[in-house]
């Protein structure tokens, strides 16, 4: 290809055809763009090893202008958790009580998400996590489950003209000294890649797989034939967004992450440092080196030491006192910030005791990003099920501490206008999920009462038809 550009489109894939080739060099191209370089510096902050704080180093300058590392200084290197920390909070606060769909079956379970896997709840969350602290996530939908590929397994290929997602690269390896695996993904079908040595790739022997195929046993040798193959509609790989900006959250945390970590470390470093007592040996020129280091040992041993007073001499100890009030406070400005630029909520800002108008206040900016957040989560999650025929829509219910006697107080009082699913889905501490299965179990208990009634008061209990039609 030959190409200077980071991002691979699909019309370079037609026109250099799916060769080893074009996969190797699709994949470093993506190793250099920004969106690799970002997701893999957000899985480092993500993994608690800041980069900056974790290459930190002291230096020191001499006068002819050399640097050298300062050996006499602390070392410490705290890491803060917060962009962990912050990315969670806004997935969990969306996504942390799983996805329900508005269709549901005549029983009234979720038919759709019956469809989409065991683990579609635990598969939207990484997806969503994904989304945030890459800016990009690629799930998979595997015939009959979500696979999802991350921004630094994933090649993106995109449409020139519309900018759609037309096919895709995942690839892999142990490590470096082990050969390199890939998949091209496209509409028709996926083709892996396989190395003999770390990096000479090749197709593999069996050549484009369909996303869908049936087999049948034949008896007389036992092999598996292909009876039936099919793909989908569409490439089913669908990009889902974080966010409006198509970035990762590290993006502009990083400085305020960064100089958290410096502050917060030099302080601890300033403490040890401070910590030794400094002794001043007066009118004691006559003392070599080692003369002091004896001195100094048998005060650490001793505590005490005798001193020519008569002549001048004199010891006396020094302590040194870190700034600390002034660094707590730009600590403690920089972690507002961060929380209000994320649009997070630190609880510990919540009084306790708190009526829910002051909860909801509180909770207003991490609402409005979760509204954004939402909607590429929403969309992705919708073409994910179309690819299977279905029409459907995903709902999510939000994850917040609150005044539970509160709602559930007033909930009650709004009950007699209100039925039974109504006011079970209203109810802040029953999940969609378990609605269903307390509704269904309602019924049950209504049906086995029922029974339990002689002939003559069952028939008295239930209404007739021909006397409602005539009331009517």
């Amino acid at each position: 290809m030959g190409s200077n550009s980071t991002i691979i489109t699909y019309q370079e894939l037609l026109e250099n055809g799916a060769t080893p080739g074009f996969v190797k060099e699709a994949i470093e191209r993506h190793k250099a763009s920004e969106m690799y370089k970002n997701a893999r510096s957000a899985d480092n902050y993500y993994r608690q090893r800041n980069e900056t704080i974790c290459n930190f180093t002291r230096t020191l300058f001499g006068t002819d202008g050399s640097r050298f590392d300062d050996f006499t200084a602390s070392k410490l290197r705290i890491a803060s958790n917060l962009f962990k920390r912050l990315n969670v909070q806004r997935c969990m606060y969306s996504l942390g009580k799983g996805v329900s769909f508005v269709e549901v079956g005549e029983g009234g379970e979720d038919t759709t998400k019956a469809k989409m896997g065991p683990r579609f709840d635990d598969d939207v969350k990484q997806i969503g996590l994904n989304a945030l602290i890459h800016g990009i996530s690629f799930p998979f939908w595997n015939l009959d489950h979500i696979d999802v590929f991350t921004a630094t397994e994933f090649v993106p290929i995109w449409d020139e003209t519309s900018g759609a997602l037309m096919a895709g690269i995942r690839f892999w390896r142990l490590d470096s000294t082990r050969p390199l695996h890939a998949v091209l993904y496209e509409q028709d079908g996926y083709t892996a890649f396989d190395a003999k040595t770390t990096d000479d790739l090749q197709v593999c022997p069996e050549g484009k797989h369909p996303y869908k195929a049936t087999y049948a046993e034949v008896p007389a040798d036992g092999l598996k034939l292909a009876v039936d193959e099919e793909n989908y509609s569409r490439l089913p790989i669908i990009p889902i967004w974080g966010s409006d900006a198509h970035q990762s959250t590290l993006v502009g945390l990083r400085e305020s992450v960064d100089a958290y970590d410096l502050i917060k470390s030099g302080l601890a470093n300033d403490t040890q440092d401070c910590a030794e007592i400094y002794w001043i040996v007066e009118n004691a020129g006559g003392m070599n080196d080692e003369d002091l280091q004896q001195l100094r040992d048998r005060l650490k041993l001793t505590h005490i030491a005798n001193a020519d007073t008569e002549d001048g001499g004199r010891i006396s100890p020094y302590t040194q006192e870190v700034p600390y009030a002034a660094r707590k406070a730009v600590l403690d400005a920089i972690k507002a910030d961060m929380y209000e630029d994320f649009g997070a909520l630190d609880v510990h800002t919540v009084a306790a005791g708190a009526t829910n108008d002051h909860i909801d206040a509180a909770y207003q900016p991490m609402d409005e990003e979760a509204d954004e957040f939402e909607r590429h989560i929403r969309e992705g999650i919708m073409d994910l099920v179309a690819l299977q025929g279905i029409v459907d829509t995903p709902v999510f219910t939000r994850n917040r501490i609150s005044n539970v006697r509160d709602q559930v107080e007033t909930v009650l009082m709004e009950a007699e206008y209100l039925d039974d699913e109504t006011i079970l889905r209203k109810l802040p501490n029953v999940t969609p999920d378990e609605v269903a299965e307390i509704l269904k179990r309602k019924d049950e208990e209504a049906a086995d009462k029922m029974a339990a009634l002689p002939p003559a008061l069952q028939a008295n209990a239930q209404p007739d038809d021909g006397e409602e039609e005539a009331e009517e």
